[in-house]
């Protein structure tokens, strides 16, 4: 593989050294189809990749025991999440994508690089993902996994979902799993594969839905008209930073979450990063239905699939520079309230039933209705938890591989830390990002906030 300079860092190269396809041990009787849910359908089929970093020091002569647990766990995981091993297809009817679960295997790749863990661009993931160093992807696997060495003696892994799959709720449950199988612990998530979120009959929604989905064909996913939002980037924010910010939001006498004052603050921000032809700009947050379908959280934990919806706003520049960030997240809390809730879920379900067949996703997603940016929560999404017997992960971050996307990205994670301090993935036009970056909460992401 090409070598890459990159500027303050040693010379990144990645030798891959192996690949297997895992097998469930104890696979269903016979080919069994997994019909998606409607929600499924508006996942956009968008790979999805998390990033855990380990800097437990093994000895080289180490590496290939851990590879071997690692499999054998990843087998047995397998037999729980069996969908993760099958294919993805369309129907032949339909055009549809529906799951094949006829364990065929999920990938795992090993490689090799020539740097110490510390060296790598933490801050730069265009670097990482660039020709495939430690995302390498074969488009007939949904699930693809890569074990990375470093010279140090530390450890990689990437995850990559198709997000047919499930999100992220599902991707945390599954790496849970995996990490408990491994140490030989108790499974706490029996997963549902049921994806029984169904429309009503006859299927019914609110008008306003037309105006923030869109029918869509995977080539049109794929064609997105080129821009600018190409960075991709990682960040370090303070807890004592978010901490502020909550208290700005909240300064007006209304409890606002951390999320909605973070909003409020990036919203804000991001006036000064766009183009004087544009008098208005969106913000938009992917909202988890599980709480909000039954009104129990608990009762659709384990549920495996999608269970998404976005909620977004609009404002003016002019607005958005007057307003105080406690004004700001007055609006971030009215928008997000319009869709946790059931009746929102419902609709949507029944919105897709009534243009099927085919894809759908949000215009904003598309790219369609000006510059817009947005946040997804990954609050209770699992950090520490994720410990395949190599220790707890000194970084566990999203991001993705796509190169065309049609709005700008954040999305927050709990640092490892487990300090109240977050990381942030994030994909980003130039403007934005130096946007960001004038200010301190936004830290580019190095190797002394891991404590490497």
């Amino acid at each position: 593989m090409e070598v890459e300079e990159a500027p303050g860092y040693g010379q990144f190269e990645v030798k891959f050294i192996g690949k297997s396809i895992i097998k469930a041990i104890n696979p269903l009787p016979g080919p069994h189809i997994l019909t998606l849910s409607n929600l499924d359908l508006l996942s956009g089929r968008f790979p999805v990749t998390y990033f855990y970093f380990y800097s437990k020091p093994f000895h080289v002569s180490n590496f290939i025991p851990i590879v071997d647990i690692l499999k054998t766990s990843l087998a047995q995981t397998l037999n729980y999440y069996y969908p993760f091993a099958g294919r993805i297809i369309p129907n032949p009817n339909t055009g549809e994508p529906e799951i094949v679960c006829d364990n065929k295997g999920a990938l795992l790749v090993e490689a090799q690089a020539n740097i110490r863990l510390k060296e790598l661009n933490f801050y730069n993931l265009n670097q990482c993902l660039q020709q495939g160093k430690l995302v390498n992807l074969t488009p007939d696997f949904p699930l693809q996994i890569q074990l990375t060495h470093y010279t140090c003696g530390g450890i990689s892994i990437t995850f990559t979902f198709d997000h047919a799959l499930g999100d992220a709720s599902a991707f945390g449950n599954f790496l849970v799993s995996w990490s408990e199988i491994t140490q030989k612990k108790k499974m706490s998530c029996i997963p549902d594969h049921r994806r029984n979120l169904r429309a009503r009959f006859p299927p019914t929604y609110h008008p306003s839905l037309d105006q923030t989905f869109v029918k869509c064909t995977i080539e049109e996913i794929i064609n997105m008209p080129t821009t600018k939002i190409r960075l991709k980037r990682l960040y370090h924010i303070d807890a004592s930073s978010i901490e502020r910010l909550q208290k700005l939001a909240c300064i007006n006498g209304y409890k606002r979450t951390k999320i909605e004052a973070f909003s409020a603050y990036v919203w804000k921000v991001m006036v000064s990063a766009i183009d004087e032809c544009h008098s208005k700009c969106k913000m938009g947050w992917l909202v988890d239905g599980r709480g909000r379908m039954c009104g129990d959280e608990n009762s659709m934990s384990n549920y495996i699939g999608n269970v998404l919806s976005v909620a977004f706003a609009e404002a003016s520049l002019i607005e958005l520079k007057q307003n105080s960030i406690s004004d700001i997240a007055n609006n971030v809390h009215e928008a997000i309230s319009k869709v946790t809730n059931q009746d929102h879920f419902q609709d949507l379900i029944d919105w897709i039933e009534c243009h099927r067949p085919g894809l759908m996703l949000s215009r904003i997603v598309l790219g369609q209705g000006g510059p817009a940016l947005v946040l997804s929560s990954g609050r209770r999404f699992p950090v520490a938890e994720v410990d395949f017997g190599l220790g707890s992960p000194v970084l566990g971050t999203v991001c993705s591989t796509i190169e065309r996307i049609g709005v700008a990205y954040l999305n927050q994670r709990p640092s490892a830390r487990g300090d109240g301090s977050w990381t942030i993935s994030a994909i980003l036009w130039p403007e934005l990002a130096a946007a960001l970056e004038s200010d301190t909460i936004f830290q580019p992401m190095s190797a002394g906030h891991l404590q490497l």
